[in-house]
């Protein structure tokens, strides 16, 4: 079993890139959908309200776009919000993990902060998905981000270049989607998986 970490800043393509792996029979674990289940979370609702007021809650729960204001502009507090979540996100992926049986399977688990956060040894291999940050803003925004919140969030993570130069595998997400599946096919046969 080859647990491999999918990274990559903001808007640069994982998501897609994921879904592309999903397709060829990889498991896929999203953290992030893991931690828009956590913001529901009593418990992680109680904590996080703790370090950020009760002001970031309304009627229990959790406002995530004054959250995503707040943890993009002051970097302490992202890592406030990230020491209580990511314990619990790599809970749950230890937990789905578990549930597999076939050796030969090949799980991807989308994060993006692996680097920042120094995780890269929980992981076996680790691909990075890249694109400019012309293209990454352009995608942010038809997310319905800002141009300036896209670029904020680019500026929290650690230049693609470096994540590029620390993975195994990259993947140049800049051209058109069939390039981007061949890339993914490559690596996917580098992996040993198909033939």
């Amino acid at each position: 079993m080859t647990i491999i970490g999918l990274t990559g800043n903001y808007g640069m393509g994982k998501s897609t890139v994921a879904r592309m792996f999903k397709e060829l029979g990889a498991f896929v674990i999203d953290t992030d959908d893991i931690v828009r289940g956590l913001l529901k979370d009593p418990g992680v609702i109680y904590e996080v309200k703790k370090a950020f007021g009760d002001d970031i809650a309304e009627d229990n729960r959790i406002n995530k776009k004054k959250l995503a204001e707040i943890v993009f502009e002051h970097s302490h507090l992202r890592i406030s919000l990230e020491d209580i979540l990511h314990p619990r996100v790599f809970e749950r992926v230890n937990e789905e993990v578990a549930k597999i049986t076939d050796p030969s399977v090949i799980i991807i688990v989308e994060a993006p902060v692996i680097f920042e956060r120094g995780y890269q040894n929980r992981f076996d291999k680790i691909i990075t998905v890249f694109a400019s940050e012309d293209i990454a803003v352009s995608r942010l925004k038809e997310k319905g981000i800002s141009g300036d919140e896209a670029k904020k969030r680019l500026k929290s993570q650690f230049p693609i270049e470096m994540k590029i130069n620390k993975s195994d595998f990259s993947i140049d997400n800049n051209k058109d989607l069939e390039n981007t599946k061949r890339l993914v096919e490559e690596i996917y046969k580098e992996l040993g998986v198909i033939s």
